[in-house]
């Protein structure tokens, strides 16, 4: 489509750029493809002969990606598909072991912008928040169909939301009378349901809920461990893993799995020797990357964010 724009500005862009990249001829993977600015970047520091690949399961990024790393010398392998994927998208694509693998997971600035995608408590749209439009599962069925105990769960454990139970509870009682279908519906439910001292301090009452119903809707939780053990996995020896993080529960995870992949004994803390001859898989490097005061000025969206890295053994 000409004159199709995907507004996002990446995040950390030199810092995880720089964290991953070793191989002007390597092969590297974009896991959360977005606007591209990532993969543009690390195209342009590679020779003809290096190979990127960029993966995202939202259609509006892969023809983003596709216009905006037209002109890449080094060849380049577009594919929409979910990044739990991993392991068969590379397979598919007889790419072999890889020297950089870069996760992005904040939600593109487009998708926050784009009212009718849903995912913004500022703008009225349908309830929807797919970041893969062809799923059958969205942000309505979360909010009209799970009970009163499944939305306190969801609301509480993704949003870490202290008023979880009385919003789901103001939920069900809303729905009793009509669906709820919009975004603007479910904000003015949440706003009652928070008390008005609550209210005035701290983010937009429905932000840790909105995060939490996204979260649900697209299983982004659910799919991080397992999509990281498979980069690492894929990864040669001295290639690098980058994770950029925007919220506590999936840095938690990418964390943790780091930590569990660096370690070098899994025995039981009673067994006075190590039995288990357990060989780290990564070494993690340095403290966790914050933006930096100016990028914080240009881009506000970034101060939540955290870039980790590792690097295989």
């Amino acid at each position: 489509m000409q004159g199709f724009e995907f507004e996002h500005t990446s995040v950390l862009l030199e810092e995880s750029v720089a964290g991953v990249f070793s191989n002007p001829q390597g092969i590297y993977v974009d896991c959360t493809l977005g606007g591209g600015g990532h993969s543009s970047c690390l195209a342009a520091r590679l020779a003809p002969e290096g190979w990127l690949i960029g993966i995202d399961q939202d259609p509006a990024a892969i023809q983003a990606g596709q216009q905006r790393l037209a002109e890449a010398v080094c060849k380049i392998s577009i594919v929409q598909d979910n990044f739990r994927n991993l392991g068969a998208v590379l397979a598919q694509l007889e790419a072999g072991l890889v020297d950089g693998i870069l996760f992005d997971l904040g939600v593109s600035s487009h998708q926050l912008d784009v009212a009718e995608r849903g995912f913004s408590y500022m703008q009225d749209a349908p309830l929807d928040m797919r970041m893969d439009p062809k799923s059958d599962f969205s942000a309505y069925d979360v909010v009209n169909s799970y009970d009163e105990k499944q939305l306190t769960e969801v609301i509480a454990n993704y949003g870490e939301e202290r008023w979880a139970k009385r919003i789901a509870k103001f939920i069900v009682e809303n729905r009793q009378n009509a669906t709820i279908d919009t975004t603007s519906q479910l904000v003015n439910i949440i706003k009652k349901a928070i008390p008005a001292g609550a209210r005035r301090d701290g983010p937009h009452p429905a932000k840790r809920t909105f995060q939490a119903i996204r979260i649900e809707v697209n299983n982004e939780l659910g799919i991080l461990r397992d999509t990281f053990i498979t980069a690492v996995e894929r990864l040669k020896p001295g290639g690098r893993i980058g994770i950029i993080t925007f919220h506590s529960l999936e840095d938690r995870i990418a964390k943790q799995t780091l930590q569990e992949l660096a370690k070098t004994c899994i025995c039981p803390p009673q067994l006075p020797v190590c039995m288990c001859n357990t060989k780290p898989k990564v070494k993690v490097l340095r403290k966790p990357t914050l933006p930096s005061v100016d990028e914080l000025e240009h881009n506000p969206r970034a101060r939540s964010a955290k870039l980790r890295l590792a690097e295989k053994l």
